[in-house]
């Protein structure tokens, strides 16, 4: 067990919180770096999709499992983050730019949406951003001149600094672009969390009412969490779509958004840790199912057995462990720190809102 003994409120919310964590992580991003000489290019195309799917899992926690506020609308954004992205290269603009400035837009567009939309709570938010959802798929039908409708668009070539990042030629050039942004997206949300927006995030969450009895601006709060959600999730469905070379309609179709929702829950909602390992799961489930059916032999297939597998992860982590997978990992850490002195009611859920929250 490590004993941290503070002497000032900075130590509070220092980035790492001893020379230990910064150790790990340390070890992990040299790790992370050395990966291309470890894999060959179909599991580094894998584990490169997994921080693609990490980096828009990040932007959906920091509206669900920061502020408390149910999407099931992402995908829109995600479509907005692609097109938007792809046309200002294919316009001329640099790949960097491009991809900053569709983020940028994105982010603008949800935060507008969300001046509207955040007046509803719970169950009837999470209603109107999947209506959002379902509009996007026929508003890029119906953009056919700008989005290719039906058909689609191919993805145009990146070049950055004059290196071409090719998925097929060299995915390792592929893959440090997307542990860039990921790296990029993770430091953004973890200062963010160190800071007093961060803290008015989570007052948001636990109790709207006891944070506008602190002052906090609940509405502000809100369209900026939004903002800031779409704007990173933006990024994530513009490298999706790249990375895939061809996108329509379909790519983002609202089962997308029902998907990150999913992830980031059996990854473990309101934890960083949770986006990545949620992506894991949602990369590696679809690999894993088609190694099974090839075992039960040659072309034999199961209708919707992904969905229903996934499904059926969900339900048990709702049942059995709503803190997901990291959630299970803290469990067993302190669990081994405290050994024998645990007891066995200390994870007993409590109710997190007041009875003043009861009334919406």
């Amino acid at each position: 067990m490590r004993f941290h003994f503070k002497t000032s409120y900075d130590q509070d919310i220092r980035l790492f919180p001893d020379g230990w964590n910064l150790a790990v992580y340390s070890a992990l991003l040299l790790f992370m770096l050395a990966l291309p000489l470890m894999l060959d290019s179909f599991f580094l195309g894998e584990v490169t999709n997994v921080l693609i799917w990490a980096i828009a899992g990040l932007g959906l926690m920091l509206l669900t499992g920061q502020t408390g506020q149910i999407s099931l609308g992402h995908s829109a954004f995600m479509a907005l983050g692609c097109y938007t992205c792809v046309l200002l290269m294919e316009a001329g603009m640099p790949f960097i730019l491009a991809f900053l400035l569709a983020g940028i837009i994105t982010g603008v567009v949800g935060g507008l949406i969300a001046v509207p939309a955040l007046r509803l709570h719970g169950v009837y938010l999470a209603i109107a951003t999947l209506a959002l959802a379902i509009i996007a798929d026929d508003i890029i039908v119906m953009l056919s001149p700008w989005t290719g409708g039906v058909n689609g668009k191919f993805a145009p070539d990146i070049v950055i600094f004059g290196l071409e990042v090719n998925r097929w030629v060299n995915p390792e050039y592929w893959y440090y672009l997307a542990l860039a942004v990921a790296l990029l997206v993770t430091l953004i949300y973890r200062n963010l969390l160190r800071s007093p927006l961060g803290r008015a995030f989570a007052a948001v969450r636990d109790s709207e009412v006891s944070a506008q009895a602190m002052g906090v601006d609940v509405a502000r709060t809100k369209t900026v969490a939004f903002g800031l959600s779409c704007a990173i999730t933006g990024l994530g469905g513009a490298l999706m779509g790249l990375f895939a070379g061809a996108f329509n309609n379909e790519t983002f179709n609202f089962l997308l958004a029902i998907q990150l929702l999913m992830m980031i829950v059996v990854g473990g909602l309101g934890f960083i840790h949770g986006a990545f390992l949620g992506a894991i799961v949602v990369a590696f489930l679809p690999q894993g199912l088609s190694i099974f059916t090839d075992t039960l032999g040659r072309g034999y297939q199961i209708p919707g057995l992904e969905i229903g597998v996934f499904g059926m992860i969900l339900v048990l982590f709702l049942i059995f462990e709503p803190m997901g997978l990291y959630g299970r990992w803290l469990k067993i850490r302190i669990w081994l720190e405290l050994f024998p002195f645990a007891r066995r009611d200390m994870f007993r859920r409590q109710k997190s809102y007041l009875k003043t929250e009861r009334v919406r």
